[in-house]
């Protein structure tokens, strides 16, 4: 783990401001005022990044604590890419999603524990729920080095939250879902998996806590006991493992995170606690 500050490279708006429906019965949802792809350049991180680990990253004087990002993508000339989705109550990501080539970040990382593509898998599917393609684009590009065959199932709730198809690792396969039907399936993501899962080796997930919860009670339907491994998001206090800021219940016992995670095996999480 290194801490460095790294240089923008470029930072675009790839996915537009989605307005969520409001109900006076209920709280109100945020809105999401984009998404953003966000190059850095940082050739002292890189080497040592693996898919599904991520960077802490300070957020100029807009938050008191860094804020967790997966990391996105690399490449190899020493850059990485983050991929993020900037709230409306958001200070630490609008804050990013302000600056501008030649703008400085500190970051330090990589941090957690990444995705494991088991040696004699060849077959691999990956679900993104959402804004879950940031961590699963990384383990798509790996897996197609390594050779292995890749199908990603996109979902989002319409078609303006869809990462750009063109925008995706080259070589895999894509399928797209959308809440409303307004590109590729009506539907969710996870209705899906059935008609994918026979084929697949492991699955790879990255989403909502609502969409674990129905894996796991339902994974005799829909994964029919695959390994399956998902990446955890929460708030950190550190990124190290000192806090406990982010600690779970797992059938391990109290894990944190930022330290045994992010990335767990669906099975060992304890899903009604989170």
């Amino acid at each position: 783990m290194k801490q460095i500050t790294a240089k923008v490279i470029s930072n675009t708006r790839i996915l537009k401001e989605l307005k969520r429906r409001r109900d006076p019965k209920h709280p109100q949802p945020r809105d999401v005022l984009g998404s953003y792809l966000l190059w850095l350049d940082c050739p002292e991180l890189t080497p040592k990044a693996k898919p599904g680990q991520f960077v802490m990253a300070r957020c100029g004087g807009k938050t008191i604590l860094p804020r967790p990002f997966s990391i996105h993508q690399v490449n190899n000339k020493g850059n990485i890419a983050l991929f993020f989705a900037v709230w409306e109550d958001g200070k630490g990501t609008n804050w990013l999603s302000q600056r501008r080539i030649s703008d400085k970040v500190e970051l330090f990382g990589p941090l957690g524990i990444n995705f494991s593509i088991r040696s004699d898998s060849r077959n691999l599917l990956l679900v993104a729920g959402g804004i879950g393609i940031a961590p699963l684009y990384f383990l798509a590009q790996e897996a197609v080095k390594k050779m292995r065959s890749v199908t990603l199932l996109l979902g989002a709730a319409t078609a303006s939250q869809i990462y750009p198809k063109n925008l995706l690792p080259s070589r895999i396969k894509t399928v797209i879902t959308t809440e409303d039907g307004s590109a590729g399936k009506k539907g969710r993501v996870i209705d899906l998996v059935p008609e994918f899962i026979d084929r697949a080796d492991q699955v790879f997930a990255c989403g909502p806590i609502p969409m674990y919860r129905e894996m796991y009670l339902q994974r005799r339907k829909f994964l029919k006991n695959k390994p399956t491994q998902v990446s955890l998001e929460t708030v950190m206090g550190c990124g190290r493992g000192i806090c406990y800021g982010c600690t779970i219940k797992t059938k391990k016992g109290l894990q944190e995170i930022c330290r045994d995670g992010p990335i767990f095996d669906l099975d060992n999480i304890v899903l009604e606690d989170i």
